[in-house]
């Protein structure tokens, strides 16, 4: 208990002063960890490095955000470069250090998230929780998919319903890549548990591909612990991205994008040029993306910026100012995967790195988070610029990481962790998307050329209707969507009862059914399943994940079977309330155990 008590309290001086040592890991105790251990103490300085890199990568990465949205891009010799641009802050391409730093939406929304577990004294939020601190804390400087997410809030839409392609136009741009690598920290060496406490966060704002840029950047936070520190840092680098491609499913663009990115930089003769893979990136997902089969969606798309980190990651070695200096020339939303990787490299290299990469400089621990958001708590109210201290930040994440670490069944003994064994699965089986994908029956069924039919009771126009189980809310395959995304079916319904039936051309092993309802949702729910030519009910000792209300639109609400059900459909009698009554629909399916069943069977 002394060992964890003269942590804390080296820690806490860090509320009230601001300063570039790095003795918060040098003071740190000597002691000879095993296997899967962790000293509790030296993490709370890579925590508080981490917040540091990701600021310093943000601010210097903002001097070129958006002003290269396409080619003629930047190059090395541009480094130094006085843009005279009027609305940048600054607009001199170099390195912008700050005392005390600045909110950005790179870090205060992760830090809004901090809060939020501090407050509820839990690192797995609930989607209540979540649309309560947007609602609370996350108001202004918001845009794209995150400014969507925050409206559907307004009007009472819950996480994960914020993400849908149907209801969130934005969902395949950059946000969530910005806002849970915060997750992937707090889950040390484990990457099942980081996938799971980010999970919500990321479909918050996020689907497809774009949900799978956000968990490699968490993986790679959870993994940064897990690097072999005498391997070189090139070789660190590149493990980090090799594994982190492992929880991807091979069918997701952001899968391609890593490999490509990966494959060019391995046969690049000259680590110099860096510019030969972005341009590369350029023609394969921008300008001549249709000709490759994607979309190019805009500069604050998810696409283009992965491989704009990954970029950084990779060529920057593990050099914390080329890295940088990398990211920020990029192009495109350049402060954000910059800022990712700065505070990637901040968790892997500590106060001991950055230190060493501004040897002349003193980098603040002060942070002003009411920039951006002012309703936050103020722990230094003597200080009349600065909110917080990196160092208190990271101190309130070892009280949730201890809990993470104890949830999965490590243990906490004074100033060691001790990590929970590597779970035997394979790796993809970990990715919570993926389970998703791969147990929608909508999905699946089509996927493999089957047949799935909706009926509604008293609706001649089946072309209004096939949105109903098309799987598109549940398709984590992470390919390019070139489709238009269908709008919820919306009916009248005169006698107070919408009768909404999905008949597929084979067996399930049904374990769960899940209806997300549109703008106007029903009361009650009657759940009911196809054995033989006969529909029968499934509620018995079933559990419902929620209570229909009407006041909540888009619910997803999940009927969970007392016991897997041998069916070939399932059919919900969803009654509606109201003067003049409405229902609508974006998507009902049933989620099977094991593998797909033949048709016919």
């Amino acid at each position: 208990m002394k060992v964890r008590f003269m942590c804390s309290l080296f820690l806490l001086l860090g509320l009230v002063a601001s300063f570039s040592s790095a003795s918060a890991q040098n003071d740190c105790p000597d002691t000879p960890l095993g296997e899967r251990q962790l000293s509790r103490c030296t993490y709370a300085g890579r925590l508080r490095a981490m917040w540091l890199g990701e600021t310093i990568a943000n601010w210097t990465g903002l001097t070129t955000e958006a002003v290269r949205q396409d080619a003629p891009f930047y190059t090395d010799a541009d480094w130094g470069l006085d843009q005279n641009l009027s609305w940048k802050r600054d607009d001199v391409i170099d390195f912008v250090l700050q005392d005390p730093w600045l909110a950005d939406d790179d870090t205060d929304i992760e830090y809004v998230y901090l809060h939020l577990m501090d407050l509820h004294q839990t690192p797995r939020l609930t989607a209540e929780q979540i649309a309560a601190g947007w609602r609370e804390h996350i108001n202004d400087f918001i845009w794209v998919s995150n400014q969507r997410a925050r409206n559907l809030m307004e009007a009472g839409t819950l996480p994960p319903a914020t993400g849908l392609g149907a209801l969130n136009p934005d969902y395949l741009q950059i946000d969530a890549q910005l806002t849970t690598e915060l997750f992937g920290a707090l889950a040390p060496g484990m990457l099942a548990e980081a996938l799971q406490l980010a999970n919500l966060p990321i479909l918050t704002t996020a689907g497809g591909y774009a949900a799978h840029a956000a968990q490699f950047y968490v993986v790679l936070y959870a993994l940064a612990s897990q690097v072999d520190p005498a391997a070189p840092r090139r070789d660190q680098v590149i493990w980090l991205v090799t594994q982190a491609r492992q929880y991807i499913p091979d069918t997701s663009k952001t899968a391609d994008i890593a490999d490509f990115v990966l494959a060019d930089y391995l046969s690049n003769p000259d680590i110099d040029d860096w510019e030969r893979t972005r341009d590369r990136v350029y023609d394969r997902y921008h300008r001549n993306a249709a000709d490759n089969g994607f979309v190019y969606r805009d500069w604050t798309e998810s696409s283009v910026n992965f491989a704009s980190g990954l970029i950084a990651l990779l060529y920057g070695e593990g050099d914390f100012r080329r890295t940088v200096q990398i990211g920020t020339l990029t192009g495109w939303d350049s402060d954000n995967g910059t800022a990712t990787m700065g505070g990637l490299l901040g968790l892997l290299y500590g106060l001991n790195g950055l230190t060493a990469a501004f040897p002349d400089a003193t980098l603040s621990d002060r942070y002003q988070i009411h920039r951006t958001r002012p309703t936050l708590p103020d722990y230094l109210p003597e200080d009349r610029r600065a909110q917080d201290t990196f160092s208190a930040m990271a101190a309130r994440m070892l009280t949730l990481t201890d809990q993470v670490i104890l949830q999965a069944g490590g243990s906490v003994d004074g100033d060691t962790w001790t990590l929970p064994p590597a779970p035997d699965a394979p790796l993809l089986q970990l990715n919570p998307l993926v389970q998703i994908d791969q147990h929608s029956a909508n999905t699946q069924i089509q996927r493999a050329g089957g047949t799935v039919t909706v009926e509604v009771v008293g609706e001649v126009a089946a072309s209004r209707t096939w949105a109903i189980a098309d799987g598109l809310e549940h398709n984590f395959s992470g390919q390019e969507q070139l489709r238009r995304i269908p709008r919820p079916y919306q009916r009248r319904v005169d006698d107070g009862v919408l009768v909404v039936s999905v008949i597929y051309d084979r067996v399930l092993p049904v374990q769960t059914i899940r209806l997300i309802e549109g703008s106007n949702g029903g009361s009650s729910l009657q759940a009911e399943g196809l054995v033989g030519d006969e529909w029968v009910s499934l509620m018995d000792g079933a559990t419902v994940s929620a209570a229909p209300d009407p006041a909540i639109p888009y619910q997803i609400i999940d009927i969970m079977l007392a016991q897997p059900q041998a069916i070939s459909g399932i059919r919900l009698r969803i009654a509606v309330e109201g003067r003049l009554p409405e229902a609508s629909v974006v998507e009902l399916d049933a989620f099977f155990i094991g593998d797909l069943p033949p048709a016919g069977e």
